[in-house]
Order: C-alpha cells, then sequence, then structure tokens
C-alpha cells in the first residue's frame, strides 16, 4: 500500500524535479497530483514514464491526502499549506516561511532525523535553504566527533536558486557578450551576472548581512546545535546548477584531515573526492543530476588550534531542494506514517 502524494508548484524547476526524484527513487505512490496555479492550468509534467496534467491548486481538496511537497514561494505557501495540514495532509515546504517557527521541525534527514516526529504540532514540516542543506551534512558527523565550536562558509551559488528567469538571463547575457548591440541588462540580478560574481543573494538587513547569510546562521543552529558559531559571505555566481561552498571548521577537539576524511567517507549522503592533483576534486559541473554532496579539498587549517577547511558540492536543486523534500517524505513514512 503506498502514498497518495501532491506536488504542488509542480510546474517549477524545484516542482519538476521533486517529481523527477520520487519516480527515480521508486517513492510508494499510490495516486499522485500535479498542482499549479491557474496560469499554469493544463501544463503537462512528467512523472517517470507518465504525463501529468496540473490541477487547480486553488479549488484542490486536500482531504484523503497523505503528503504534500510544496514548491512554492512563501506567499502562496502561507495562503494553501495551512488548507492542506487542516485537512490531515503532511506538508513538506521548501519556502522559507515555517522554517524558523519553533513548532515545525526543520529537517535534513541524514543530520536530524529524530526531528521527524515533531511534525504533528501543525502538520507541517520545513525543509532547509539550499546553501544549508548540503553544509550540515557534512558537519554533522565532524561535530559528532569533535564539537565543531564556529564555521566561517564562503558560497558560490548557482543561479538555478533564484529560478528559470535568472537562468535565461544568465543565458543571454552570455549570449549577448559576443554579439554587439544585443548585450542584455540586468533584471533578476542588481548587476550583470554573465563573466562577473554578485556578493549578494537576497535582501540586506540591519546587520550588513543578506539575508541568505542570515540562514545559513539561524538554521544551522536549529539542525545541528545551537551553540555552534556561524558566520557566511553567500556569493552568486554565472554557473547554471550546482552551488559550492569553501568551509572552514574549528572543533573544541583536534581532529586530524585524515580522520576526517574517513568519518566523511562514511557518512551517509556525502561522496569524498580528494585527491591532491590536477582534478583531483569536484566541481558544479559534475554534480549535476547526483543525488550526493561531494566533499573536496580536506585539510589542516593551521592558523587555529583545531582547524579544518573543506570544498563542499550539490546540485542546488536535488538536495538543495527536491531531493531533501522527497528524503523527508521517505523519512515520514518510514517512521511515521508506515504505509508504503
Amino acid at each position: 500500500m503506498g502514498y497518495k502524494v501532491a506536488v504542488v508548484g509542480a510546474t517549477g524547476n524545484v516542482g519538476r524535479e521533486m517529481l523527477n526524484i520520487l519516480a527515480e527513487r521508486q517513492f510508494p505512490v499510490d495516486e499522485i497530483a500535479a498542482l499549479a496555479s491557474r496560469r499554469s492550468l493544463g501544463t503537462e509534467v512528467s512523472f517517470g514514464d507518465k504525463t501529468l496534467t496540473t490541477q487547480d491548486l486553488d479549488t484542490f481538496d486536500f482531504t484523503g491526502w497523505d503528503m504534500a511537497l510544496f514548491a512554492v514561494g512563501s506567499e502562496a505557501t502561507k495562503q494553501y499549506a495551512p488548507k492542506a495540514a487542516a485537512a490531515g495532509c503532511v506538508v513538506i515546504d521548501n519556502s522559507s516561511l515555517y522554517r524558523y517557527d519553533p513548532d515545525i521541525p526543520l529537517i535534513v534527514p541524514e543530520v536530524n532525523p529524530q526531528a521527524i516526529h515533531d511534525y504533528a504540532k501543525k502538520n507541517i514540516i520545513a525543509n532547509p535553504n539550499c546553501s544549508t542543506a548540503q553544509m550540515v551534512v557534512a558537519l554533522k558527523p565532524l561535530h559528532d566527533r569533535a564539537k565543531i565550536k564556529r564555521v566561517v562558509v564562503s558560497t558560490y551559488q548557482s543561479v538555478s536558486g533564484s529560478g528559470k528567469d535568472a537562468i535565461d538571463e544568465l543565458w543571454n547575457q552570455t549570449k549577448g557578450m559576443y554579439v554587439p548591440g544585443q548585450e542584455v541588462e540586468p533584471k533578476v540580478y542588481p548587476k550583470q551576472i554573465a563573466f562577473n560574481v554578485i556578493p549578494h543573494i537576497d535582501v540586506f538587513m540591519d546587520s550588513g548581512d543578506t539575508k541568505e547569510e542570515w540562514k545559513m546562521i539561524a538554521e544551522t543552529k536549529k539542525i545541528v546545535d545551537p551553540s555552534i558559531k556561524v558566520t557566511a559571505t553567500c556569493v552568486r555566481v554565472p554557473v547554471f546548477v550546482g552551488h559550492s561552498e569553501s568551509v572552514n571548521i574549528e572543533t573544541e577537539e583536534f581532529l586530524d584531515e585524515d580522520e576526517a576524511r574517513d568519518i566523511l567517507r562514511q557518512a551517509p549522503g556525502l561522496l569524498v573526492v580528494d585527491k591532491r592533483e590536477d582534478g583531483g576534486y569536484v566541481t558544479p559541473v559534475e554534480c549535476v543530476g547526483d543525488f550526493a554532496t561531494f566533499i573536496s579539498r580536506i585539510r589542516q587549517d593551521v592558523t587555529v588550534e583545531n582547524g579544518l577547511n573543506l570544498w563542499c558540492v550539490s546540485d542546488n536543486l536535488r538536495k538543495g531542494a527536491a531531493l531533501n523534500a522527497v528524503q523527508i517524505a521517505e523519512l515520514l513514512g518510514r517512521e511515521v506514517l508506515k504505509k508504503g
């Protein structure tokens, strides 16, 4: 016996990826609904070898449905997620709306699976920010061994994190560079993204951090350990898919780089590719379409007593969004609903 699953925002990048991953991982589905706004009504989307026609989110009745994977913005989530939850359908939300609600669990299954049992307070589970999700998968096994005190992270985030319009903007700006008179002015981003990097993701806060940087700080504390100090600089780079991070870690106990490498190799969700030679590391292009979070460049930081550096790369549409949501659904089914 399987589950009745709705994917909300099924025509967007993340929604389509959710459908792909549900099919790839052979999630036990008895019935599936692809939901979208009225302007996308009737659009066809793929689910394995099936083609689904989108239904109207506004009129959809969630009664009798087991799970709804939400891949729409915070405003739409605010309107529709409580309706689904009230109808008895467990919401797994990819937006930022519920991440910081103390009554709603924020889950990365490899890191804090025990939090799944807190879903019943509001019948909603939150999916973390893309940049946080991949980082905490790497932090958790090291934290368990040597207790992390402080993390300094710089991100190199692809344009797909901003949606289809951002992908189009990078593509069109890149083409326009080679055709005089066809230059494309920035619309999605405040500055040109092609052949450039922009140290600005989301809005600026009074502290000088951007909201993206604040998210990484707050979410790491909620998912891993509130005692960890985190500082982040988040940068948009001209890459279509795949987020990269340079992570500096300071631990309470000394952790040798070789032991750290072994720990990460054995940790769930991680794949270590760390050869000290040309090309002996993973880049965003190579991680696209993969389930794993890749770790490279593991080495001691000799400027502090107990320091490590590492390079972390993942497909942001997968582990950073759709994959993590499906993994939460798998965990919910396995640990709580137990139908599949």
